[in-house]
């Protein structure tokens, strides 16, 4: 299995319990030999998890443990830490007990890699709707790790970033509108993103020298100030300071040209002004396989980059393969590494 910082497990969250979270996260830990995954820990409600796996059909013996009892645990059983939130969803059809035990998860998660207990964060995928029905005031994942981690000192700036080894993508805006994205863009965001970024590859990805593609917003970034003065106006003074700071930066480039196969052989990452401009061709290229990454925060996050799947839960067509990817990945950054 993939060695982890100090041997510490990585932390799992359990995500929407009637989603196929738990599916995929028992897929994997049946996958542990084959597909090479790190040692982790599930947080949930042990008998949910028991019974779901019953319910599949799958031959996964559960095993309720403390964090540091969870590498020894999991050559032989799925290691769960019970979070105390009982789950009483049925596959595809969340219900009161959905949002604590999601919520609750990623509380206990990001606790115990802050306190040391795991090496890393890995989130199963929520259902964001369920949750603002319980009251939730956050408009994802990111930003709700980013409250989380306001403990360990100032306010983090979360960036996503969105990893595949066939491309990988970071959108300066994020969880926006179009319209709120447009007006929240500057050339201070689009530097702060990018330093993140570059330092993320240097520390997590052993990069020196990151190369970074920076997008334009409007068609063709712009044409010089014909379809929009964005670009020359707040990407390129953001780009021109960049390479003051020594990061390779270049652009505005067209979005449209930026994605085909010899374009992503001159950069490690790509970032893009909004939301869609970067997802789409990340989605496109690699769905099964690409890693939502938090950066920018006191400690690693990765997730699955898919959602929750109400339709194909407890049916056992779920596809591990992204979340195989994330406990990977997060394996990876938690290893101290040298840059090439």
């Amino acid at each position: 299995m993939t060695a982890v910082s100090n041997n510490k497990p990585l932390a799992l969250t359990l995500g929407e319990p009637a989603g196929i979270g738990p599916d995929i996260a028992l897929a994997a830990w049946l996958g542990r030999a084959t597909s090479q995954i790190p040692a982790f820990y599930l947080l949930g409600d042990p008998a949910f998890l028991q019974a779901r796996a019953a319910a599949l059909g799958l031959d996964v013996p559960v095993a309720e443990v403390r964090p540091d009892q969870a590498a020894a645990a999991f050559a032989d059983a799925l290691p769960v830490v019970a979070t105390g939130h009982a789950v009483t969803a049925l596959p595809g059809r969340p219900d009161g007990s959905s949002a604590a035990a999601a919520i609750g998860s990623i509380r206990q998660a990001v606790a115990d890699v802050i306190a040391g207990r795991a090496a890393a964060v890995v989130t199963n995928p929520i259902a964001k709707s369920v949750l603002y029905q319980a009251g939730f005031k956050h408009p994802g994942h990111t930003e709700f790790l980013a409250e989380l981690a306001r403990g360990e000192g100032a306010a983090p700036q979360p960036v996503m970033m969105l990893w595949s080894p066939t491309l990988a993508v970071v959108p300066v805006t994020i969880h926006l509108p179009l319209r709120d994205a447009i007006a929240q863009l500057t050339t201070e965001l689009i530097v702060s993103t990018a330093r993140i970024v570059a330092s993320a590859l240097r520390r997590h990805m052993a990069i020196a020298q990151p190369r970074l593609a920076i997008s334009g917003l409007n068609p063709h970034a712009g044409e010089d100030g014909g379809l929009g003065s964005e670009d020359q106006a707040i990407i390129a003074p953001a780009i021109e300071m960049l390479r003051r700071d020594g990061i390779d930066a270049r652009g505005p480039l067209p979005a449209d040209t930026m994605f085909h196969e010899a374009a992503r052989q001159t950069y490690d990452c790509a970032l893009c002004m909004y939301h869609d401009q970067a997802l789409i061709p990340v989605k496109t290229l690699a769905f099964d396989n690409a890693v939502n990454v938090t950066l920018g925060l006191p400690f690693v996050r990765t997730s699955p980059d898919h959602g929750t799947a109400f339709d194909i839960a407890g049916s056992g067509r779920a596809n591990p393969s992204s979340l195989i990817e994330a406990l990977r990945l997060a394996a990876r950054m938690s290893t101290p590494t040298q840059p090439s």
